[in-house]
This record gives C-alpha cells, structure tokens and sequence, in this order.
C-alpha cells in the first residue's frame, strides 16, 4: 500500500480552514499515487479544543465538516483518515468523543474512538471525551488496519516499566488481525520527545512485525509548539519515511517496498528548541490576529535572543525594539541594544524612564512614610518600562513579547505588572544555560547579531548600582540544575543534594524560592513549552497552601 502521511498546521477552532487545507493536500497526496492519505489527531477541529468541546454546536460543526471532507475528497478516489471530535451516542457519560474516521466514496465507511484518554502534564481529556469501549480493524487498499488515536499506541508493556492503564489497545487490534498499524497523534514537542515517540513505535514495530505508520500534527496552538516529524516504518522497525519538523509537510511511503521520503529533522535537540520557539512564537501571534511585536531591549541575552526568535517568526519589518534606560542603566545596555537592532534590521526606539521614575517616587516617598529605599522602588523602574511597552502596544495594535526565562520565572526573579507585561514569554520554558545556547544559535544564522558583549557581561536587572544577578542567585549553572531535578522531575532537596553536591541549605533555599511564587507564575503571560515540564497548563500547584519541602 502506497500511502501519504499528511502532516498539517491546524487552528483550533477553524474548522472550515484546517478541513479545506485537508482537501488541498489530499489532492496532493492523489496526485501522488497514494491509496490512502492519514492526517492527526482532531485534524478537523485542532488541538487542543479545550472547554470548545463543551459546546454543543461546536461538537455538531464537527461532524459537518466531517461529512463536507468526505464529499469533496470522494472524486480523487482514495481513503482519507483524519480525526475529529464525535459525538457520543451513550445516554451516560460524556456527549463527545475523542475519534478517528476512515473517508471514501463521499461518505465515512468507518469510526474508531480513542480508549485511553490522558490526564497528566498538559492533557486533559477526560474531562472533555467520552472513552470508546471497543474497536475492530478495517481494511484500507484491501489490507487489514489497526488504526489508533494518539494515547492508544502510547501503552505497550514491553516499553515501559510502569503503565498508566490496563488495556493495550494495539495489542488488541493486532490480536484482532491488524496488519499495519496507523497511528494519529497530537502529541507535543519538548526536548527528547521525538527521539523516544521513534524508540517507541520502532519497538512496536518490531513486536508485532507489522509496518506503522505515524502522523503527527505541526505548529503553535497557545502554549503547546507540535513538531510534527511524522514517520513510517517497516516491520523491522526501521524508518522508511520521514516528515520534517516544525514544519507542514506531506511525505509518501510504500508499506510492501519499504521506500519512502526523507526529509530533514533537526539531529541536533538544541537547533530543534530553536525551531520550536520561531514556530510557537510564529503561531501564536498569526493565530491571535496579531503581526507586529514589541520587544523591550535591554542589551541583556534574553531580550537579544527574544529579538532575533521574533525576526525569524514574523520578519524584520514587524518587530520593534524599544530601548527604555533609566538611572541605573549601564553605558554599554543602550549601545549592545542598538548594535543589536541595527544588525537585525529592525526598528529601534529610545524611550528613558529617568523623568518618569523621579515623578513616581516624589509622589511616593511621602505615602511611604521615609526610612531607606529598596525593593519596592527598584521595581519601580521595571514597572514603568511595562507601562510603556503596554501602551505603546495599545496604541499601535502590536503584541508585546517577554523576555524573561525559566530560571528566573522559577523563583520569582521578576516583577509582576513589570518586566512580566506582555501577550506571550518566548522563553519562560527556557533555562538561563539553554539561552546562551540558543543565542549560540541566533548568531549562527544571523550573522552574529548579538555583540559578543552581550555573550560576556554579567547578568543584571540593573535595578540599583552595579547589581549582578549572583548578588541574589547563585550562578546559573547551579541554579539550573537544581531547578531541573526539582521542577521537571520532582526531586527531593536530600536527593537533589547528594547527586549534585550542591550545599542541602541552598538546595532548601531555592526550593522555598520556587514554591513561594507560585503566585507570580500564575499571573505571567502564556508561554511555549519545550521542556518536560513547564510552568503554565503542565503544572498545577495552588497559590494559597502551606506544604513545603
């Protein structure tokens, strides 16, 4: 069987846009020779739908474009599998379902609804869908299919030591007489993601002895950037076609010869976070309506790399810079700013706080009551550049970009309604040691845009005098390895410090720090998630509670 893996850039919520982009590719894949065409997960109404879901004309236009798919595909003469949300015919439970559809003829010859419905890190779908009790494998060019959805080929025992459900609905289908295995998939991208999803697949291919076929869904939806890298391989569980990341694509693949495409997936996992960001950020603002940034430049290696992220994601013409100095701004953060911008080709304003932050604390000082100044004021300062960003945004219609990363984010090394101001943190997921890293990256690419300054300066939030950011954090390459163990895998402090022999007091510190700002993270802007664990929809911690490490 020859067959396309039709890997494709869905909006949530647009329908009629992502079933007309199924139909232009289907062509396409028809034009190619292909016997059947397989999109991903909830193709028809993107993922994820979230509290959409609940509404009841949104599940019934579902189903319409469905029908509207199978009608104007029918004249190319091949299977179409995509999936969609249904709706349920079960007078208890759920009245939605997470499924798949098998099209030809202009009309939908068969349905198989997910079993396994996850509710862990980002996913949420028990909350929204109504679980299939039972499948059957259906024939597709006359070969017998065990067609899945996502989270239903995620349960093989022999891959993991612990499973998160009974059932293993692969097992059955094969069992059932399946002869190739199809798999459709919303499944998001962080760091090591794509190479265990291979690991994966590659061991059910080899356990069972068929051919697989996997789908993958590409682009920005909120916080979620899906990579795509859709693949296909032989019953020995070697590739045999491949789709690229993080962007749309459509690759053929012929199960009985074992040939197919190959096209570019980013070995390296640094250049694929890079890629990740320009495409989260990208989607993000197109899919908000929104086409031009603002990006306050600080000539510090965050702002600098959010810049260049933001020229690959939109273009130079749409991203503007604005340089905001005030009393304790160094010499050289006006000059790496401009050098920056100038190198990026991007507009680049000047607009000092100096007048607006004297005006501020002689009206305050008196409210205060005297005694010494302190953090109070110096956030001041970082509160007035969020107000000139944000009005600047209101006044010219353009999307203000944060710059903050993951280390500071973590413990609370920010200012709410300050440097937190803005429509989307680019690199709120993204450790202050992976940022320079990235920005390694950004220089490649363009030039070496980023004055090596900026590489070689301390970080600073220049906030009063000679401020380092090691006056009140450790350095970033211990700060960040604490961080991972506790965050992203849920270390102990004893644990934590006897692996790493970091002091267990600063450990316990840090930890503290993290938890105590939960409040703060709650409040930040949305952010694109490339790691195991972010800050946002992943990680649900209350604000008000009093349990501690």
């Amino acid at each position: 069987m020859r067959i396309a893996l039709g890997q494709i850039n869905t909006t949530v919520g647009d329908l009629a846009g992502n079933v007309d982009r199924m139909i232009q590719m289907t062509r396409q894949a028809a034009a190619g020779g292909a016997a059947a065409v397989v999109f991903p997960e909830l193709a028809i109404t993107g993922y994820p739908p979230r509290d959409l879901v609940e509404k009841p004309s949104f599940v019934e236009r579902s189903e319409q474009e469905l029908i509207r798919l199978a009608a104007e595909t029918a004249p190319l003469g091949l299977a179409v599998v995509c999936g969609f949300v249904g709706s349920s015919d079960s007078s208890t439970g759920k009245s939605a379902t997470n499924s798949a559809a098998v099209l030809g003829g202009g009309r939908v010859l068969f349905r198989q609804t997910k079993i396994l419905l996850p509710t862990y890190d980002v996913f949420d779908e028990a909350r929204y869908f109504r679980p299939g009790e039972s499948q059957s494998v259906l024939p597709i060019a006359g070969t017998p299919v065990a067609l899945t959805v996502c989270e239903d080929a995620w349960n093989d025992k022999q891959f993991w030591e612990r499973r998160l459900y009974t059932r293993d609905p692969v097992e059955e289908l094969i069992r059932g007489g399946g002869r190739v295995l199809i798999s459709i998939n919303a499944s998001p991208y962080h760091m090591g993601k794509r190479a265990l999803r291979r690991h994966i697949f590659s061991a059910a291919a080899r356990r069972y002895r068929v051919p697989v076929v996997y789908v993958n869904q590409v682009g920005g939806n909120d916080s979620l950037v899906f990579d795509g890298t859709s693949f296909a391989m032989d019953a020995a569980g070697n590739t045999i076609a491949c789709a690229r990341s993080f962007s749309e694509d459509l690759v053929f693949a012929d199960l009985e010869t074992g040939q197919g495409d190959g096209h570019e997936n980013l070995a390296d996992e640094c250049e694929a976070v890079y890629e990740a960001l320009v495409l989260g950020t990208r989607d993000y603002i197109r899919k908000c309506n929104f086409s031009r940034v603002l990006i306050g430049l600080s000539g510090g290696i965050d702002s600098s790399l959010v810049a260049v992220l933001a020229v690959d994601a939109v273009g130079k013409e749409n991203v503007t810079g604005v340089g905001m100095p005030g009393p304790f701004s160094s010499d050289h953060s006006l000059r790496d700013a401009r050098a920056l911008a100038e190198a990026l080709g991007i507009r680049f304003l000047v607009a000092p706080i100096d007048g607006m932050y004297e005006k501020c604390l002689e009206v305050l000082d008196p409210v205060f009551g005297g005694g010494p100044r302190g953090v109070a004021e110096e956030n001041v300062q970082a509160r007035l550049r969020g107000l000139t960003l944000m009005t600047l945004s209101n006044k010219w219609g353009a999307m203000v970009l944060t710059t903050g990363n993951k280390s500071e984010l973590a413990v609370g090394y920010c200012t709410l309604y300050g440097d937190m101001c803005g429509g989307l943190a680019v690199i709120s997921d993204v450790p202050k040691t992976l940022v320079y890293d990235l920005a390694r990256i950004a220089n490649r690419r363009h030039a070496n845009a980023i004055p090596q300054a900026v590489f070689e300066k301390p970080p600073s939030a220049e906030l009063r005098p000679n401020q380092k950011d090691t006056d009140s954090l450790p350095g970033y390459d211990v700060l960040d390895r604490i961080l991972r163990e506790y965050v992203e895998n849920y270390r102990r402090p004893s644990e934590i410090a006897r692996e790493t022999g970091f002091p267990l007091e600063l450990v316990r510190e840090l930890i503290t720090k993290v938890d105590r700002n939960e409040y703060k993270r709650q409040q930040a802007a949305p952010g694109l998630k490339v790691t195991s664990k972010a800050f946002g929809i992943g990680r649900r911690f209350p604000i008000a509670q009093k349990y501690t490490e």
